[in-house]
C-alpha cells in the first residue's frame, strides 16, 4: 500500500483572522437559519419516534449505533484529519473521509480547518468556540448553527487539499451524501423502527457527544497539565466519546493518536486504532513522549476514575 505522506501539523500564522470567522453578534436572529431548521427536526423527528417505537432493543441499537460512529468520528475527523497523527493508504483515507461524514458534521477539509485554527487560538477571542468566552450554548452547538464559521481557511489545510478526492466530497450538497446513505441504508435494512433508533436517536446522540468537547470539557474536569486554554480531563466524558474526554492530555500534546496518556485513562479509539494497525491498515501511530506522561503524572492522579467519575470542577 502507498503511505500517505503525514508530516508534523504545522501551519501559518501570518493570518490574524480566517474568512470563516467574523464577529460572534447578532442575538438569536442570527440563528435563523435553514441549518437550524433541519437540524430542529432531525432531534424533533428523534424523539417522537422514539417514543413511538419504544423498545430496549431500539435503545441498544442506538448505543451500539453511536459508540460504532463515535469511533469513526474520532479517528476519522479528529486524530487522523486534522491532527495527521497516523499514516494509512490513501485508498483507506479516503474510505475513512465517508465514513467519517456520515455523522453530518460537514466535510474532513472543513472540519480539520475549524479543528486546527481551535488549537492555535483556544480559548482566545479568535477561538471558534470557546465556552469561557462565549458560554456553554455557543460552544456546543450555537456556532454550528450560525453562519460565521460555514467558510474553510485553506492555509491550514494544504496537506489535505492535495487529494482531489477529499475536495470533492466537501463539495455544497455532496458533503451531506454519506450521512443521507447512511440514513437510507438503515431504512431499507430494517424499516422504521431500525432508522429511527439506528440512525436518527444515534445521530443526536453523536452531535451532542461531539459537541460536548467544545464546550463540556473546558468546563469541567480535572487539569493534569498547566495549557494556556481551560481544556480539562474528564473520565466520564471520555468514556462517552471513545477517549476524546482526555482533553487536557491532548491541549498538551495533540499530535498524539493516543490521547488517554496513563494505562488506566481509557481510550476506545486508540484501542481500536491500535488493532488496525496490527492488521496493516494504519501504521505509525504516534506517541506522547515519555517526558510529557510523567511530567503530568502527578497532577494526573487527580484523574483516576474514582475521583473523577463524575463532572466536577477543577
Amino acid at each position: 500500500m502507498a503511505a500517505i505522506d503525514v508530516a508534523p501539523l504545522s501551519v501559518s500564522s501570518s493570518r490574524v483572522r480566517p474568512p470563516f470567522a467574523q464577529p460572534a453578534a447578532g442575538g438569536w436572529r442570527s440563528y435563523l437559519r435553514l441549518t437550524t431548521v433541519l437540524f430542529s427536526l432531525v432531534h424533533l423527528t428523534a424523539l417522537v419516534g422514539a417514543v413511538y417505537y419504544w423498545s430496549w432493543g431500539g435503545v441498544a441499537l442506538a448505543l451500539a449505533s453511536y459508540f460504532v460512529r463515535m469511533v469513526i468520528v474520532t479517528a476519522g475527523y479528529h486524530r487522523y484529519f486534522s491532527h495527521r497523527s497516523f499514516k494509512t493508504s490513501r485508498a483507506f483515507q479516503f474510505i475513512l473521509a465517508l465514513l467519517a461524514q456520515t455523522a453530518g458534521q460537514k466535510g474532513v477539509i472543513w472540519w480539520a480547518s475549524h479543528h486546527r485554527w481551535h488549537h492555535k487560538h483556544s480559548d482566545t477571542p479568535l477561538d471558534v468556540h470557546s465556552a469561557k468566552l462565549r458560554g456553554f450554548f455557543y460552544s456546543h452547538v450555537g456556532w454550528v448553527l450560525r453562519s460565521e464559521w460555514n467558510g474553510t481557511d485553506e492555509t491550514l489545510v494544504k496537506d489535505l487539499l492535495r487529494f482531489p478526492e477529499l475536495r470533492f466530497l466537501g463539495r455544497t450538497g455532496i458533503e451531506i451524501l454519506p450521512i443521507a446513505l447512511l440514513g437510507l441504508a438503515f431504512l431499507l435494512i430494517g424499516g422504521a423502527h431500525v432508522f429511527v433508533w439506528g440512525f436518527l436517536v444515534s445521530s443526536v446522540l453523536l452531535w451532542h457527544g461531539s459537541f460536548s468537547i467544545n464546550s463540556l470539557a473546558h468546563l469541567f474536569g480535572r487539569r493534569a497539565y498547566e495549557t494556556s486554554d481551560e481544556s480539562r480531563n474528564s473520565w466520564a466524558l471520555a468514556i462517552a466519546t471513545t477517549g476524546e474526554g482526555w482533553h487536557n492530555n491532548h491541549h498538551h500534546y495533540p499530535s498524539a493518536a493516543r490521547q488517554g496518556f496513563r494505562w488506566w485513562q481509557i481510550d476506545i479509539t486508540y484501542y481500536v486504532l491500535c488493532l488496525l494497525q496490527r492488521v496493516g491498515i494504519v501504521w505509525d501511530l504516534r506517541q506522547p513522549p515519555a517526558e510529557i506522561v510523567h511530567a503530568g503524572a502527578a497532577r494526573a492522579r487527580f484523574d483516576t476514575p474514582a475521583r473523577s467519575a463524575t463532572l466536577n470542577g477543577a
